[in-house]
Formats: C-alpha cells, sequence, structure tokens
C-alpha cells in the first residue's frame, strides 16, 4: 500500500466557469429566487431544475462538471479566508467574493 498523497488535478479555464458561475448566480438574483441555496442544491443534488432556465442559466451551468464547480467554489473560499486570516481581518462571505 502506497503511504503518499496522491494529487489530482483537472486542466480548465477557471476564468470561463467563473463567468458562466456570475452569469448563473445574476439569473436566478434576477428572477427573485436565493441564488446561493440554488446553486448549493443544484452542486448536491446534480438537479438542473435548481437553475432557472432564465438567460439560459440551466444550459449554462450544466456546462461545468459539478466536481469542477466545487473544487472552484471552495479554492475561492479558502483563498479568501486565508487571504483575509492574513490581514488580522474576518473572512469575507461568499456573497463578496470578487471573482
Amino acid at each position: 500500500m502506497r503511504d503518499e498523497t496522491i494529487t489530482f488535478s483537472l486542466s480548465s479555464d477557471d476564468a470561463d466557469y467563473k463567468k458562466i458561475l456570475t452569469s448563473v448566480y445574476d439569473s436566478l438574483v434576477a428572477k427573485g429566487y436565493d441564488a446561493i441555496n440554488q446553486i448549493t442544491g443544484y452542486v448536491l443534488s446534480g438537479d438542473p431544475t435548481y437553475i432557472t432556465t432564465y438567460n439560459d442559466a440551466r444550459n449554462l451551468i450544466q456546462r461545468i462538471d459539478r466536481y469542477e464547480l466545487l473544487k472552484i467554489l471552495i479554492k475561492s473560499y479558502l483563498v479568501s479566508w486565508i487571504w483575509n486570516a492574513n490581514l488580522n481581518t474576518t473572512a469575507v462571505c461568499i456573497e463578496t467574493l470578487q471573482w
């Protein structure tokens, strides 16, 4: 049995994913949904009906692999949290993250 950490990496264009996620978020907000809850529901379940069809948001989010989407969200959160911790401030909440 191997006793070393195996790394996993996907090559992807994070900028495109962020544009898609931002567009989906904006579409959900425009239709009056709690975008964070809806995106969370989609990521956890894989059910695309959590995402509105407004502005083609449902089709857009399905272009992103859910694993990759989760990876981007966690990475963004941790980078922001660590950056803010280093500044001796509280972590920025997910709604205020800047892409």
